[in-house]
Order: structure tokens, then sequence, then C-alpha cells
């Protein structure tokens, strides 16, 4: 057997489900072969066959026989859905082949994801609208280039990036034309976790007609035969996967035109999927072929990431930008003027750990700050950075420096602990800047770019270690399928509700907190809806325009459903126009006690723990079982259904199901209680995991999937962690440690037996 094709199409609003499957036969021999083919279906989930076809067939001698089996009728079968918008279902279909007289000669499995895609261009913003069951779905993504430079491809760091992008609530990701078709387990891991996959040919402007240092032709490749034959293996090899969404021909630039012309052939769509969708006809059930006989029919074909709702739409450069950019220029009207974007970029410098850890200390040399005659900053960074692609966190004439705003820094370590509060609202306010405008003139973006294949210093939400930047957590904030915000262009307050259910009975608290732990504003409105897939202003935060606004101060925003409890949680950290962050140089030295609470279980090598830190104000908490109850995040006040369906895509709703683990062993508990007499702002706390090698040398623990990092708490706010991480081999004592803005580190033991 081989290129077996599965093909889902749906009547009536997904009440009629048919499952279409053919499969090519190849018989070997010198005579005819009779066989039988199997196809059983099942819930991945459950061990129980649904659905079971057989049909006998007989081969021609020394032929391939395309053999397309009974379709399979489902009624309302659970359906694929992306990040964010429900639970990935996946059905397990396996489909053998056995010869008479000899038994099972050929045998194939594959999940499968019963879900509708469509996308076309949207009349009212002229960007690409995407579908998915029905239902429209606000693209908020970025750009994959490949996972590792030298090609050194696992399962497991496949699983690690995925998980990466679907924690930060991404719903698409791009492959971008100057990457890899990427292995099965890059798609599969995407299936698992309803990450759409935007798939381009390899074509990329820069390098094939667009180029013009060193010179680059626009007939490339020079086997244009091959290149096809790579192209239908490539759509056979990815076709039957629920995660892939679009195809697109190339990077800024579509392929030679006699190669673009057989791709369109190639992937014609069926009249099943074609736009506008004629599938709900039931005279055409039955008078089309069936679609699994296509090379694919179900996806539409973009000849370029430039054209077609896609940035201008007619191929000419109008994606990015690509820099450093004030925060409140990504809410105005003005920052980009088309519908969707599929690149837009900015700073990702990591942390220093990973500086020291990548390059010789030669360049650990933080760049010279040049002041120029506008009074903006230049930077000027070490060779080894420039070599990397450092992109600076200063554009002169436009953006003042992001990083010296908040004091110049003194050394390495603090130069990326600010670049990462840069990196935090640089990428936060892009992503809510878009989300603003959802449908009014946006309809998606792609940041470029999510991550580097190499150790680069731009653009990245997580560095070649897989250890996060503060744009990670940024961005995962942004992103929440339910979420509060503030306009930094308007100041109005914001509750974005990308969900296929409204929000009913609903309060919006903002608060504001200064330096001395003074709280001189607050605002609530109650009783608000908010309709499905809609961006909605509540009222306007009017802080900043009162008499006695301090120059810096915190803003927490929080999102509460009918019974109180928490939705969505935003903390910002701002300065009136014209200032800057230097008053945090010396909140530093406040050094703001905590209490803590920390457990930990270890099932196999892999270790969870939960840490309740707390800013207690004065008072005397008790600490113990009462403490580990978390009400901060819980369920909104939408149908019990889709909230069953949005669950898996927040992280933090986890919490519950992580303790206690089965065949677990409890490892090690810790408390630690101190009195804040202080009663401040806790600002800036970052979790890591470390050990201590053989030679007293402190190392991380990578890849560390954290719930929440980065994180702030207002004077008596408390906030579950969950860390969960693979303890390396022979590593015996882990630590979780803990550093902030205004608090003393601290080193909280692992035991591991």
């Amino acid at each position: 057997m081989s290129n077996p094709h599965l093909v889902s199409s749906f009547f009536d609003n997904f009440k009629r489900v048919y499952l279409h499957s053919s499969i090519e036969l190849m018989n070997m021999n010198s005579e005819a072969v009779s066989c039988t083919v199997k196809m059983e279906i099942q819930l991945a989930s459950r061990n129980n066959i649904e659905h079971v076809v057989e049909q006998d067939i007989t081969v021609p001698p020394e032929a391939t026989t395309l053999f397309t089996l009974p379709q399979v009728f489902f009624y309302k079968p659970d359906l694929w859905w992306p990040n964010g918008m429900g639970k990935q279902t996946l059905h397990k279909v396996d489909i053998s082949v056995s010869v008479k007289g000899y038994g099972e000669s050929d045998s194939w499995s594959h999940l499968f994801g019963f879900r509708k895609i469509e996308n076309y261009i949207d009349s009212s913003t002229g960007g690409r609208l995407f579908k998915v069951n029905g239902e429209p779905i606000f693209i908020r993504g970025g750009n994959w280039i490949v996972s590792d430079g030298l090609l050194r491809l696992t399962k497991e760091r496949y699983k690690s990036d995925i998980d990466f992008h679907a924690d930060m609530n991404f719903n698409m990701i791009r492959c971008w034309g100057g990457g890899i078709t990427e292995r099965p387990e890059f798609y599969e891991n995407c299936d698992r976790r309803g990450l759409l996959v935007w798939q381009e040919f390899w074509i990329t402007g820069d390098n094939n007609g667009r180029g013009v240092n060193p010179p680059s032709d626009p007939e490339w490749p020079l086997d244009h035969q091959l290149f096809l034959t790579c192209a239908k293996d490539t759509i056979k090899l990815l076709r039957n996967y629920a995660s892939l969404a679009l195809w697109v021909g190339g990077n800024e630039q579509h392929p030679a035109d006699d190669l673009n012309k057989v791709l369109i052939d190639y992937l014609q769509l069926h009249p099943y999927f074609e736009i506008p969708l004629v599938s709900e006809n039931p005279e055409l059930h039955n008078s089309v072929e069936d679609p699994s006989r296509w090379l694919d029919g179900t996806r539409v074909y973009i000849q370029g990431s430039l054209w077609d709702g896609f940035a201008k739409g007619n191929g000419d450069f109008s994606d990015g930008p690509y820099g450093i950019q004030n925060p409140a220029d990504f809410f105005k009207d003005s920052f980009y003027a088309y519908g969707f974007n599929p690149e837009v970029g900015s700073v990702g410098m990591p942390v220093a750990a990973t500086i020291k850890a990548t390059m010789p200390p030669e360049a650990w040399v933080i760049p010279d700050f040049i002041e120029e005659d506008d009074g903006y900053l230049a930077e000027v960074p070490n060779p080894t950075w420039q070599y990397h692609k450092y992109i600076a966190y200063s554009d002169p004439g436009k953006v003042h420096d992001q990083i010296v705003s908040y004091g110049e820094p003194k050394d390495l370590d603090d130069f990326c602990e600010k670049a990462q509060l840069a990196n935090y609202i640089q990428y936060r306010a892009l992503m809510e800047g878009w989300t603003s405008r959802m449908w009014t003139k946006y309809t998606g973006v792609l940041i470029w770019k999510n991550q580097n294949p190499w150790t680069g210093l731009r653009g990245q939400f997580y560095d070649h270690l897989h250890d996060q930047t503060g744009a990670f957590f940024g961005v995962r904030s942004a992103c929440e399928p339910i979420h509060v915000q503030l306009n930094l262009d308007t100041y109005n307050v914001e509750v974005v509700n990308t969900t296929s259910s409204p929000l009913e009975n609903v309060s919006v608290e903002g608060s504001v907190w200064c330096l001395d732990g003074s709280m001189p504003y607050s605002q609530r409105m109650d009783n608000i809806t908010v309709p499905v897939n809609k961006t909605l202003t509540v009222f306007q935060m009017a802080y900043p325009t009162s008499k006695d606004a301090q120059p810096v101060y915190f803003l927490l925003l929080k999102l509460l459903g009918s019974s109180q409890h928490t939705l969505s949680r935003n903390f910002y950290w701002l300065h009136l126009p014209g200032q800057n962050y230097k008053a945090l140089e010396a909140f530093r030295s406040e050094k703001i006690p905590l209490s803590i609470n920390m457990t930990s279980t270890l099932t196999g090598r892999m270790c969870q723990v939960r840490i309740v830190v707390e800013n207690p104000t004065g008072k005397v908490h008790l600490k113990g079982d009462e403490a580990s109850e978390d009400t901060s995040i819980s369920s909104p006040s939408l149908s019990s259904s889709l909230w069953s369906r949005l669950c898996p895509c927040f992280f933090v709703s986890k919490i519950s199901k992580l303790f206690p683990a089965e065949d677990s062993q409890d490892i090690h508990k810790v408390k630690e209680f101190h009195k804040n007499q202080t009663a401040k702002v806790a600002f800036w706390l970052h979790f890591s995991v470390v050990f201590m090698n053989d030679g007293g040398k402190e190392m991380r623990i990578l890849p560390v999937n954290y719930s929440q990092n980065y994180i702030s708490l207002i004077p008596g706010e408390r906030m579950d962690v969950i860390i969960s991480f693979e303890v390396p081999e022979n590593i015996k004592n882990p630590l979780v440690k803990l550093t902030g803005w205004n608090i003393q580190e601290k080193n909280l033991s692992l035991s591991v037996p």
C-alpha cells in the first residue's frame, strides 16, 4: 500500500459527515492477486472500534491500482478544533491489505481529525479570512523557520517546539518557504495541539527572483520536473493532517510561471470545497468523483505570501516592519494598512545565561549607546552580536532606546533583564494592537519569527536552547481566547472574546498602583455582555490625565465572571507620555518579602512543581492545605459545552489535573513565609530550573514549561505557578530559582530519588 488519502465531507450543518478514503495498491507479481482491504476507525482516546469497512479486490499483475473504499457515514462526530476554539479530537484510522492465502501483506495507521477549513478574501477588510467548522478564526501566530539549522530533528524537540507555540495561545504556524518540509512528527504535534499550518513550497524571493545581492534567479530551480515530483510527494505526505490549512507557492515570491501553473492544477479544489461552498447540495453528494481520489482538493492554494488577501495582495513588498516600535503605535490605524500581515517582526534578545552558554566572553560585551544630535540613542553592538543578526532596541528619530528607558545597563545580566521587560511589552502590544481591530480592520497577523534554528539574536519567543524570553509570556497573555487589555494609544480598556459564545454578565476592574504601594485610582464596570468574536471597549482609564498622576505606575486589569471568578488578568507597568521607566531603578532596592508554598511530584523522570507565591500585606497568613487552593482562574460564564471545548486552551486550567498524580512520588514540600511590612508591588518575578554541575557552576535544565512566568503581584495577591520538566539522568538536586526586580533571590531545592 502507498499514498493513502483520507477526506471528510460535511452536510446538514455538520450533522451528516462522510469519511472518504483511497489507497494505491501495488502488485509486483507476474499474476493477478486477490486481496481484502480493511479499514477500522475509532476515537484515538478510546480502545473501541466504531466502524469497520472491508472489501475484496483483485489487483492486476505488475500494476498499481488506485482503490477507493466505500465511504463511511458518521452522525455528529466529535470535531477537531484549532487551539483556542475547542478540543483537538482525533480518530485513529487503520488500513490493512490481506492477500488471499498469505494473510496480511501491508498496513498503515494514521490519526485523523474531522474538520472543515475554509478561507477567502474578506470583503470588508481585504484580508484573507479563515473559518474552521463554519466559525471564523482570528489568526494569531508566527513564522517557523526550521527547528534546528543542522537538522538535528528529534521527536522530543518537535514536541517541545509545538507545545511552546500552543502555550502561547497561537493558532497558526507558517512554514516559511526558505525552510524545509518538516518531518511527520511536526505535523502530528500540530494536530495534537491545534496549530493550523500554512505550508509553503521551497521558493523564497530573496533567493528566487527578487534578491539583489547576490542577484537571484526567478526560474529557479534548475530542474523543474524534479521540483514538481517533490511537490507531488509532499502533498501526498501531508494531506491527511488535520492541522494543514493552506498551500502557498513561496515566500514573497511565486514559483516560476510553468511551476505555478502545474501547482494550481495539482491543488484545484474539489466541488465539495469550492468557495462559496456547494457541498450542502444533497444532489451533489452522489454526482461527483470521490474527493479522496484527488491529489488534495480540500485546501486553497495561493501563489505567494504577498498575494490574494495577504499584505497588499498583489505581490508588492508590503509586509513588515521588522524593528523596535513604540508600543502605542501598534494600536494606531496608520500602523499597517492591510487586512492580514504575513510577517511583522521585532527584537529578540535572550536571557543572559543563553549568551554565556553560546558565545565566548568577548561577546558578553553589551552595546555602546551613542547619543545622536536629536537626542536619540544609537546602539553599536559587538561584532559577534552583529553576526548573529542582533536587532537594536532603539530606532533613532523614531523610538527611544527601550532598554536605556529603565536606566543604562551596567553589564550583560542587567542588559538582558531589561531586554526581557522590553520584549514582553513589545510583543504583547503587537498582538493586542492587532486584536484591538479584530474584524474591523484585520483578519490575522503572523510574527516574524517565532524561533531561531541557530543562536540568533532577533525575532524569537524562545531561544535555540529552548529557554523562553519575556516575549513568550507577553504574547501568551495577549492571545488568550478571552482577554482584557489596555489600548496603549487611547487608554481604552477593551475586552476580547474570540470564542463562539457570548460573555454575559461579566465585570472589568482596573486599579493603579504607585511605587510607594498606594492605590490612587480604581474603576469598575459591571453587567457587561461581549458578543462572540468581538473586541469591546468598556471604559477609558483616566489616571494618566489626573492631576497627581505619577510618572511611573502599575495597572492591574481583571475580567471577572458572573460569580466574580477571574477570567483574565493583565498587569502593565506604564509611564506618562514623554517619560521613561528610570524610576523603577530605585525600586529595585525595596526587596519585597514573599510567602512561598511549593509542592512537587515525580512521575518517572517528569517532575511537576506547584508553587503558590504570595505578596502579603502585613497580615499573617496561615500556610497549609488552604493555601494550595487557587481561585484566580476558573471557567467563564459560557455554555458548559463550549467551556469543555475551551479548557485545553487555558494552560493554567490544567493545575487541578497535575496534583496529585497517579504513580507519582511526593518528592518535596517547601514552605517559606515572610511578613510584608512595606505593602508594595512585587515586580517582575522570574522562575527558572537549575542545578549545580560537578564544578559548582549553575546550569539550566531545558526545556521547562511554565504556566506563568515574569509575573508581578500587587499587595495581598497570590498566584499559582505550575512548572513541569524532565529531570536529566544523574541530576539529583535540581533547584527552582526565583529572581525578581525587587525581591531577594531564592533557590528552592527539589530532591529527586
